[in-house]
């Protein structure tokens, strides 16, 4: 989706110009000594939380710049693909995966089944855990050019679990210190040369990568958490590939310098079902009823999200399509009933959402109050039930592409984060239906349906999709747009 440009103040010139001093200093921005080619120059929101260790969140910055992999990876409808791994099956608890031939770390040693039982096992003992390992017990053992993974229980994701970006294989080197270092470890199309603490990074073309020599001879990282310098960045050459553009900023860049991926993550409105106002079934209709989300992308995100059709978005492709119309309670007559909406300030257009709901829910008949806070002070008492209603931005998909953990943790009697507090049986048996369901077109289908059981209760009101906008230099050509976040740099991208 592409935005209109608009022209830049000179004040916002000069701020970001202050900012953008020696951003991009001392890259070798404008070719390499191969043929001319240039290298790949990325701006960065976030910079590393642990010095790019693979057992953190950095670990998908590893992967966005094709460094490290996984044994395999996803496709659009997140269906597992081969990647380290060529072939796999399942016996019971233990799946088996066969291992690639012919493929180098970055320091010229091999990939071995023995390799891949380090990295797996290093990541399982970790503490904390890589979050798609969370309650699962696993032991990985080498078989000739296979590897078996036996976890405690049928599990029907394990292919899909192994592609997440925290569970990439590294050399032996990456282990030998007290942190995981991908320094030169990898195995993908571009070795990780140097890292500067939390400002920038470097990163070569591996020449005897198992997939083929990348397009690019390397990419230069600078980590820029101003989100006005990004963009400048990008608006003055200085960048070739910016990362998470902000709306405000959006607008001042030309047209084909914008594109706006959709996001697994949807803002929605959980209500309290186990005491309240919205205990009551039809004010909980009532509510749903009341809110106009299209008024609030158009007003609070400036028609920069989607409206939300169910609790999944247009970042899962196949979730529209496989809906049916869902059978909800009638409304009832809020008659003046007093609620309190909970929100956090940490991400910045939440507050402004729940003004527009308590306006649209009092014209329903409610009286509502506000409570905002930071989320560290506030997650505690949203998970205890101690609001009748509270606004989320939350994730739909885990590190496995699979929304089945999100829809339970969430909407689950037993699940970790029912802020709605819901206890539904025919919700629960839908949702273990879909988690016990193999992956594929049946389990999208079992998934699809434990939506509709949880939106049946209308314990939360799906309201919006968000997007993120990235910004793309004209030159930038085969740039990856991941609504995962798991790829950006690959072998096909290049700049001319």
């Amino acid at each position: 989706m592409r935005l209109p440009a608009r022209l830049l103040p000179v004040s916002a010139v000069a701020a970001a110009s202050a900012l953008l001093t020696g951003c991009f200093s001392g890259a070798a921005s404008d070719s390499s000594a191969e043929g001319g080619e240039k290298r790949v120059r990325v701006a960065h929101m976030l910079p590393p939380r642990s010095g790019l260790s693979p057992l953190s969140d950095d670990a998908f910055k590893l992967s966005r710049w094709s460094t490290a992999e996984t044994l395999v990876k996803l496709d659009v409808e997140g269906d597992a693909q081969p990647a380290l791994a060529t072939k796999w099956q399942q016996n019971g608890k233990t799946w088996t995966f066969e291992i690639r031939d012919g493929v180098t770390f970055h320091d010229g040693t091999k990939l071995t089944a023995e390799a891949v039982v380090r990295s797996i096992t290093e990541a399982a003992g970790a503490s904390p855990k890589p979050r798609i390992l969370d309650g699962v017990d696993l032991t990985v053992k080498a078989q000739g050019d296979s590897v078996a993974v036996t976890t405690a229980t049928e599990d029907p994701l394990v292919p899909q679990r192994l592609s997440s970006p925290q569970l990439s294989i590294l050399a032996a080197k990456a282990y030998e210190g007290k942190t995981v270092s991908p320094v030169g470890a990898g195995t993908g199309p571009f070795e990780l040369k140097k890292v500067n603490g939390t400002s920038s990074a470097s990163l070569d073309r591996y020449d005897d990568y198992w997939g083929g020599k990348a397009k690019s001879p390397g990419i230069d990282v600078k980590f820029v958490p101003d989100g006005t310098a990004r963009a400048a960045a990008l608006r003055s050459g200085e960048a070739d590939i910016v990362e998470a553009v902000p709306v405000s900023q959006a607008a001042l860049l030309e047209e084909d310098q914008i594109t706006e991926v959709p996001m697994p993550r949807t803002n929605t409105l959980y209500l309290n079902t186990s005491e309240g106002p919205f205990k009551d079934a039809a004010l909980r209709a009532a509510a749903r009823e009341a809110i106009d989300a299209e008024s609030i992308v158009k007003g609070v995100y400036e028609d920069r999200a989607d409206v939300a059709e169910g609790l999944l978005g247009p970042a899962l492709p196949w979730a529209a399509d496989l809906r049916s119309p869902v059978k909800r309670a009638k409304a009832g007559d809020p008659a003046g009933k007093t609620i309190t909406i909970g929100t956090f300030t940490d991400r910045a257009e939440l507050p402004e959402v729940a003004q527009t709901l308590q306006q649209q829910l009092q014209k329903a008949g409610f009286k509502v109050k506000l409570e905002v806070r930071e989320y560290a002070n506030i997650e505690s008492d949203a998970l205890a039930g101690e609001f009748d209603a509270f606004i989320l931005s939350r994730a739909t998909i885990l590190d496995s592409g699979d929304p089945a953990a999100y829809l339970y943790s969430d909407f689950g009697s037993k699940g970790s984060f029912n802020i709605s507090q819901l206890s539904d049986k025919t919700v629960d048996a839908a949702l273990e239906k879909a988690s016990a369901t193999k992956a594929g077109d049946a389990r999208r289908k079992a998934v699809i349906e434990a939506e509709a059981a949880v939106l049946s209760t209308d314990a939360a009101v799906p309201m919006l999709h968000e997007r993120v906008i990235q910004g793309d230099a004209a030159g930038v050509v085969d740039v990856a747009h991941d609504p995962r976040e798991r790829e950006l740099i690959t072998t096909e991208t290049y700049v001319k």
